[in-house]
């Protein structure tokens, strides 16, 4: 079961409504604000690589306050 750390940046004074949208979606089985280079960490996991990538592509990066991620797999 691959699991990954997803750090956001996002757009200034969304953070609480991309944590809130986050915490909606399944597979994000942790999120939480973060100061410095970053706005928000979240940790996810899903049952296969494809679906991880599906999960970070088609659901996170497309939340429209969302501008740039990097995600950390966690091995």
């Amino acid at each position: 079961m691959p699991k990954a750390l997803v750090l956001a940046t996002v757009e200034p004074s969304s953070e609480d409504n991309v944590l809130s949208e986050l915490r909606r979606i399944g597979g994000v089985d942790e999120a939480y604000f973060s100061f410095g280079a970053y706005d928000i960490i979240a940790k996810v996991r899903s049952d296969t690589a494809d679906d991880m990538k599906e999960l970070i592509t088609k659901k996170i990066r497309a939340l429209p306050e969302v501008r740039a991620t990097l995600t950390l797999l966690i091995i």
